[in-house]
């Protein structure tokens, strides 16, 4: 399988648990604030604050449930962790990159290479 030569191909690996406890820590997120960020169900745990069972158990090295890897770049993506790439800002349209204060367009974002 060939790509265009205008696709990004981003490494995508599957991660452990303690792979994504770590990246989840490294970006200072609670398991909640991390499920939230990647739209995981939340649910009100035994003592009254908010839980995900899903991310809970993205996390377990016992459960065998991992979290796939496209799901993880973008995770990385969204906390400024990925190895190689940054998400940035797109310029309005006929503006070129790098001019003003690159102001997003529209929602959208950019994926660009570090």
């Amino acid at each position: 399988m060939s790509t265009r030569p205008d696709t990004l191909a981003l490494n995508m690996p599957i991660p452990s648990g303690d792979q994504l406890k770590a990246a989840r820590t490294a970006a200072g997120l609670s398991q909640a604030q991390a499920a939230e960020l990647l739209g995981y169900p939340l649910q009100t745990g035994s003592r009254g604050g908010l839980q995900s069972r899903t991310w809970q158990a993205l996390e377990s090295t016992t459960d065998e449930r991992s979290m796939q890897g496209p799901v993880f770049a973008m995770f990385l993506l969204l906390t400024g962790q990925h190895p190689g790439f940054v998400l940035q800002p797109r310029p309005p349209a006929g503006q070129e990159p790098g001019t003003v204060a690159d102001a997003v367009a529209d929602g959208e974002e950019n994926i660009s290479p570090e």
